[in-house]
């Protein structure tokens, strides 16, 4: 038998955009940006069809019952066409299941919207149920990989502004995988670049710069130069600007990776532009990549290696605190 599936938040997004409203959202998922997203779109498309503002009304979970709830998108507007009704945390209402006789016949006049952070671990159980047969239930997945990147691509497109693929991989490679910062740092890019119409990686490691917070590409540069001083010093500032230690070890991991290839490539005389997409890095940073190799023998990067698998194991298996965890890893990767 097939797993319930609800249907993807990006879905009901494409419907939204074209004026489709339906009367009733329940919005769910691990996706936070995608949730606020999504609501500001619906109250964007309600908005020129209230001419009240008693006919917008904001709630939370934890101190509304569902049955308040449903009365309220049972009363006649104001005098508007509609009434948005949203209930934010909706998770926290303790019994939902009077949502589902409502799903079933919803109020024409009242657009009503759940914003429920996290997942559901029952699709089957009432009123997620109904809710998901009548199409009335939306998933916010976390975008990752190829995805994240076209949603960057697009955003920097909406904004006036182009980016490469390739330094799209590198923001998130910077920034990590939260949208809500990529966008932040986004604004920052379009803000120091001015008039001109792309992005480039000069651009993003300027702007890096002139926060004065270092990156990813810092740290494996410093241990790529086997420079354990700056490494550390690196390291700390990462972490004491909300870089998690499970990132940077992921990070350091994929960076050796690909220093460990480099000896092949150069071998077979692959022209460096080549070498470097083919270990997944942007040319810009591949000379160090290069230089690395040459400091890091085929022993040691075994050695290295350990050190990485220690390191992730620790961080996820013990309560030992994550600067002591990368202190010990750079101190191994660089002894």
């Amino acid at each position: 038998m097939a797993m319930a599936k609800a249907t993807s938040i990006l879905d009901t997004l494409k419907e939204i955009k074209k004026g489709k409203l339906l009367p009733l959202y329940y919005l769910f998922g691990e996706d936070a940006y995608n949730l606020s997203f999504t609501l500001k779109s619906i109250a964007e498309k309600v908005q020129p069809l209230l001419s009240s503002d008693f006919d917008k009304e904001t709630f939370y979970g934890d101190n509304i019952t569902i049955n308040q709830v449903l009365d309220l998108a049972s009363t006649f507007p104001f005098g508007s066409e509609k009434k948005l009704i949203i209930v934010k945390e909706a998770e926290k209402i303790k019994d939902k299941k009077p949502l589902k006789d409502y799903a079933l016949s919803p109020t024409e006049f009242t657009i009503l919207v759940f914003i429920h952070n996290g997942t559901i671990t029952n699709l089957k159980s009432e009123p997620f149920k109904t809710l998901l047969a009548h199409n009335f239930l939306f998933e916010a997945k976390e975008l990752k990989g190829r995805h994240l990147i076209n949603w960057l691509i697009n955003y920097c497109e909406s904004k006036g502004k182009s980016i490469s693929e390739e330094n799209a991989q590198v923001l998130v490679d910077m920034v990590g995988e939260n949208r809500n910062l990529l966008e932040m740092q986004i604004e920052k890019l379009i803000t120091h670049e001015g008039n001109k119409k792309g992005i480039t990686i000069e651009a993003i490691q300027q702007v890096s710069s002139s926060l004065k917070q270092n990156t990813i590409f810092d740290l494996q540069n410093a241990i790529g130069l086997k420079d354990k001083p700056n490494a550390l010093k690196i390291a700390y500032n990462l972490l004491e600007n909300g870089t998690e230690p499970v990132f940077m070890v992921a990070m350091l991991t994929r960076y050796f990776i690909a220093i460990s290839k480099i000896s092949e490539l150069r071998s077979k005389k692959i022209p460096d532009a080549t070498a470097a997409r083919t270990i997944g890095v942007h040319h810009f940073f591949y000379p160090g990549y290069v230089k690395a190799r040459s400091l890091f023998s085929d022993k040691k990067l075994i050695e290295v290696f350990r050190a990485l698998l220690k390191s992730d194991v620790s961080i996820k298996t013990t309560s030992t605190g994550g600067k002591e965890i990368i202190t010990i890893l750079i101190a191994e990767i660089l002894q």
